[in-house]
């Protein structure tokens, strides 16, 4: 199978105030390196915001344990639609999966927090634990056990290492994840009854490969598809934009962006957007491009070009110069830890 990701960069969620989201991200999931703070024009997405150019903020935070980040998009000059109904097997991302190392732990810690709706805990027909936790603007996060870190400190959680992914044709899905996105292993295949309707889920997966800067710090990836069986589920964002409230897009680290594109164009589809040459965030920078998937979900796809990793000394890393296979050292990927959400 093909190698062209080394893992989820980040989930971005559209939000309505970036600064509060960014401090109640850090409090729920440990999500306390700031990466990047940005203000620009969304000049590439017009075609997902009425082509119409807004300004946004867009903050990166991660958390070092292990795992992608969240993107917290806001526009600065429109208020974005809130939906405040979404079940599952609506169309598009239900839900960001979160790694724990104690899923009990973290069950009980999230249980004492106010505005959150946390579930029960649930096993899997697969045999996981798991259980979700809704968020005060009904956003959802699947909570799921992970032994895969890159490190370990004090917080129960780590960062997102996937998606719960409304399809309306599961075949199709799953051809295109596995064959567009490599997820080339399948965890689980199996039917349910849940809130009196059938559903079909398929959890899709792919180890951490160790090729990519980033590799080791993003880790193993792994999608849950879930299609209703009973109806046509409508799509989660029908009549809203890009960036309006809610899971706006999901984001892979892309190891050849170039080899990926032939790729995806051998397979008779391409990308709906390319940056194609460095598109600057803040301090960071990379190219960026999307594709959509069966359904029209957005998955981003980044090459990492520059990363601050010491701003105040002005110490960034350029990822052009060296070998996009090799991991940075252990080390390096720490010292992002020194520019904290504050």
């Amino acid at each position: 199978m093909h190698q062209f990701l080394s893992g989820i960069q980040q989930i971005g969620i559209g939000v309505r105030d970036a600064e509060t989201a960014k401090h109640t991200y850090k409090h729920l999931f440990g999500m306390d390196v700031l990466i990047f703070d940005d203000e620009a024009k969304a000049s590439l997405m017009t075609q997902y915001t009425g082509n119409q150019e807004y300004n946004r903020r867009a903050i990166l935070t991660m958390n070092l344990q292990g795992g992608g980040g969240l993107e917290l998009w806001q526009f600065l000059d429109r208020v974005p639609i809130v939906i405040n109904e979404i079940n599952l097997g609506d169309i598009g991302i239900y839900a960001a999966i979160i790694k724990s190392a104690d899923i009990f732990a973290s069950h009980k810690r999230l249980t004492t927090i106010a505005d959150l709706k946390v579930s029960d805990i649930a096993v899997c027909n697969s045999g996981t634990h798991y259980f979700y936790v809704t968020d005060a603007h009904n956003n959802s996060f699947k909570i799921i056990p992970s032994t895969d870190w890159f490190q370990k400190d004090k917080h129960d959680l780590g960062g997102v290492i996937g998606a719960v992914i409304g399809v309306s044709n599961i075949e199709k899905s799953i051809e295109f994840y596995q064959t567009i996105l490599g997820l080339d292993t399948v965890l689980y295949d199996f039917q349910m009854n849940e809130n009196n309707h059938n559903f079909r889920k398929v959890g899709l997966h792919k180890s951490a490969t160790g090729k990519g800067a980033f590799n080791k710090l993003l880790g193993n990836v792994t999608i849950e598809l879930i299609q209703n069986l009973d109806q046509q589920a409508p799509k989660i964002y029908n009549n809203r934009y890009w960036g309006d409230c809610g899971f706006i897009h999901l984001c892979f680290d892309v190891i050849a962006m170039d080899d990926l594109k032939k790729h995806v164009q051998s397979r008779g589809l391409d990308f709906t957007v390319d940056s194609n040459n460095t598109f600057a965030m803040d301090n960071a920078s990379g190219r960026f491009c999307y594709i959509e998937d069966p359904d029209g979900t957005l998955i981003e796809l980044v090459e990492t070009h520059r990363v601050p990793i010491l701003k105040k000394m002005g110490w960034y890393l350029d990822l052009r110069k060296r070998n996009q296979e090799k991991p940075l050292p252990d080390w390096m990927i720490k010292m992002l830890a020194l520019s904290k959400v504050k």
